[in-house]
């Protein structure tokens, strides 16, 4: 297992839509995961997908476990929402691509999802509170979107400059 750089916004690459990964899961793709949750346990954070770490591909891992409690990984490949209900909660959210940006952004309250696990086994569920939201959170950097897109601009480029004014600094 390696720990893996994290991109910031705004790199271009977290605004590319992620890839299936065809053809069921390999040990290539587990011992991506294994990065990926190592990386997240180091950052630290709740959930990772593959892009942030420059990988176009459908892969998720989380672990929303409290902090004095058992780590409890999840992985998700291929994840889908088949369904979300009408209604609808606010949430404040923050991401690793997006360090020490936090705001509230509003999703649906809950969502059943199908994915293959890490043993490329189907698995449907249902997800609601902070589980709700991390999966969604997730699922949205598969398609480009990072988790300031869902705010105004004026906030959106402002994080932007935060992130931009402390990577200088940091160099």
């Amino acid at each position: 297992m390696a720990i893996r750089r994290i991109l910031t916004v705004p790199d271009p690459l977290l605004k590319t839509v992620s890839k299936p990964v065809e053809g069921g899961v390999t040990d290539a793709h587990r011992a991506l995961m294994d990065d990926m949750l190592e990386t997240m346990y180091d950052a630290p954070g709740v959930g990772l997908a593959a892009i942030q770490i420059g990988v176009p591909l459908r892969i998720i891992v989380m672990d929303i476990a409290p902090k004095d409690a058992p780590r409890e990984p999840r992985y998700f490949v291929n994840p889908e929402i088949v369904w979300a209900s009408e209604e609808l909660k606010s949430w404040e959210e923050g991401c690793l691509s997006v360090p020490e940006i936090y705001d509230d952004v509003e999703r649906p309250a809950r969502v059943k999802l199908r994915y293959l696990d890490y043993h490329g086994a189907v698995v449907e569920e249902d997800a609601e509170g902070l589980f709700a939201v991390c999966i969604q959170h997730e699922m949205d950097h598969l398609e480009g979107v990072v988790f300031i897109d869902h705010l105004s601009r004026l906030k959106r480029d402002s994080a932007i400059r935060k992130v931009r004014k402390a990577q200088r600094i940091e160099a």
